[in-house]
Order: structure tokens, then sequence, then C-alpha cells
């Protein structure tokens, strides 16, 4: 089963983060066939950041999908810019408490996750995509939510250990809003 993820927002809000955690883990952990493939603009932070992953039980015959089963949208941008990307029968993850914006199509399942708002909760905005993988996990069950844990510790935990009780927290959370999504 191949499953082609797209990832939008802006540099800062964590987005190829998130697109490397799901690899690893994927790969490394899971042994499965991955493709990365990250697309951002000069700017540090704040400039237009996205990041294509593909997740295969069989090898994959290229770098970037045209379409995607899942997009996750960190900002209205990626709402506005990545609905017609998605497949039919597709799930569009957005963080509600940043976007204004939603999809306008009725062949998608729209799972709207208050990520930001639950990272102010939490005390560090830093893990509004934690947030966000969570509830990606607990919807989709492509991979085992304890081993994307594991890996967001070791990519996250080695540079910020102190980062890893409210990463755990908020992957926590958003694992909560995928699973009642199903």
């Amino acid at each position: 089963m191949e499953n082609a993820i797209l990832i939008g927002g802006i540099g800062g809000q964590g987005v190829v983060m998130f697109g490397k955690i799901l690899c690893y883990t994927a790969a490394d952990v899971e042994g499965k066939f991955v493709t990365f493939y990250p697309s951002y603009g000069v700017e540090k932070r704040g400039g237009v950041s996205n990041c294509y992953v593909t997740i295969s039980d069989d090898p994959i015959g290229a770098p970037k999908a045209d379409d995607s089963n899942t997009v996750v949208a960190l900002n209205d941008l990626a709402v506005k810019t990545f609905e017609k990307t998605l497949l039919p029968g597709g799930t569009f993850f957005i963080d509600s408490s940043v976007c204004e914006l939603r999809p306008t199509r009725t062949d998608i399942n729209v799972i709207e996750v208050p990520a930001s708002e639950i990272a102010r909760e939490i005390g560090n905005m830093k893990v509004a995509n934690i947030c966000m993988i969570g509830a990606f996990i607990g919807y989709s069950e492509c991979l085992p939510p304890e081993k994307i844990l594991e890996t967001a510790f070791k990519m996250l935990g080695a540079k910020h250990p102190e980062l890893n009780e409210v990463n755990e927290k908020a992957f926590f959370k958003g694992l909560e809003i995928g699973k009642a999504a199903k």
C-alpha cells in the first residue's frame, strides 16, 4: 500500500521535520520504502515550506507524487494551494487554530486539529507540528505511535531534551483527536 502525504506551511512551523520523522520511522524502524521531497524558499523562517512524503510497502516509482492521499495544512496558503492535489476520498488535516480557510470539496475527509492552540496550552509553540503528526498517526494508523514518538525523541531530543515532555504531551493530544475522527 502506498501513502502519499503532502505537508504544507511556512518555514519555522516544522513542516520538514514532520516529513523527516515520518520517513525515518517508516524506513529505519518499519522497513518500508520512502521518498522525502522538501521544498522551501530561501528565507529561514516565514517563507513557503512544503514536504512531500511517500511511504510504501513496495518500491516507489517517483520521488514526488502528483496527487496525495493525505494533505496536512499548517496555514491558509497550504489549504488554498493543496486542496486540488488531494485524491477523492483522501484526508485533509488542518490546524484549525491557525487556518481560517476550509476546503470546499465534498469528496474528501477534513480533520480539524487545533494544534497551535494545544501547543500554546502546553506552553511551547514549537510542538504544534508534533500534535499534527499525532493526529495523522491516530487517524491513518500507517505507523506505530510509539515508534513515531521514539523517532521524535531521537531527532529532537538530542538537541533539545527539555522538549521531550512537551512533545509527548502534544503527540498524545493529537493522537486522541486523530483516533476520535476515525
